[in-house]
């Protein structure tokens, strides 16, 4: 014969997954908060586009954040790299970088050039070498997110990089340079170079109003549990008194 639980046990399990649920929605609500924010101050600075120095990429201190700049200097030789895993209107392709010198004798950062689509077969695209001296401008912005995944860079035929995470610091070995700043530069979309791009700091991750979505679904998981306790214990207590009264 089959027991069933206390209630008041049952109350306990049913509190903790609804706390569980909770904390998961306002975990949510937290992300929604930040990318609101964080899309606020991008706005503000495309605004404004007061050009800091390339060298802003190197301030570790605002790693975490965006600025307008602008510099002379040059593209390096050698590889680009090729950011894996990138959807642009539905279609599958990667985000151009290369790495850019520039002529105040700061420290290389990437520049992303653009974004360019996969064949079926996933041949990846010939990126043309950028010779010469170019100004640069765009907003610097911390690396797409890596998100969980952690591998190296994979070396091409062309000699090229794929990579599916963007990572400065692991990148610079590869790249045969001294180190790479923390940043990279999103290039300005009205300079005559690269490929299709945008100023958009959120490709391929949640917007706020999908965050706030799955904050709604969590809380009403957890008040769904706290309901259903209700009602069992209600059912629990009239078969009880039904019980005392035959």
């Amino acid at each position: 014969m089959s027991r069933r639980l206390p209630t008041s046990i049952g109350w306990v399990l049913a509190i903790a997954v609804a706390a569980g649920f909770c904390a998961l929605g306002s975990w949510q609500l937290g992300r929604a908060q930040h990318k609101r924010a964080m899309l606020a101050h991008v706005a503000q600075v495309l605004r404004e586009r007061q050009p800091l120095p390339l060298a802003a990429a190197a301030q570790h201190e605002r790693a975490q954040t965006f600025d307008w700049s602008a510099g002379r200097g040059r593209f390096a030789a050698g590889a680009a790299v090729l950011l894996d895993n990138q959807v642009r209107d539905g279609q599958p392709g990667v985000r151009v970088y290369r790495p850019f010198l520039p002529a105040d004798g700061g420290p290389a950062l990437l520049v992303e050039l653009g974004w360019q689509p996969l064949r079926g077969d996933r041949t990846l695209p010939v990126v043309a070498p950028l010779p010469g001296s170019h100004r640069v401008a765009g907003l610097l912005a911390p690396p797409p997110s890596p998100g969980l995944i952690r591998a190296a860079p994979a070396m091409q035929a062309d000699g090229d990089l794929l990579a599916v995470a963007l990572q400065p610091a692991a990148l610079a070995a590869p790249l045969k340079l001294p180190g790479l700043a923390p940043r990279v530069l999103k290039l300005d979309p009205a300079l005559p170079i690269g490929y299709p791009r945008d100023l958009d700091v959120l490709p391929n991750t949640l917007p706020p109003e999908r965050h706030l979505g799955y904050a709604v679904q969590w809380f009403g998981l957890a008040l769904a549990v706290l309901a259903t306790a209700a009602v069992l214990t209600r059912r629990r207590r009239g078969a009880a008194r039904e019980k005392m009264g035959a």
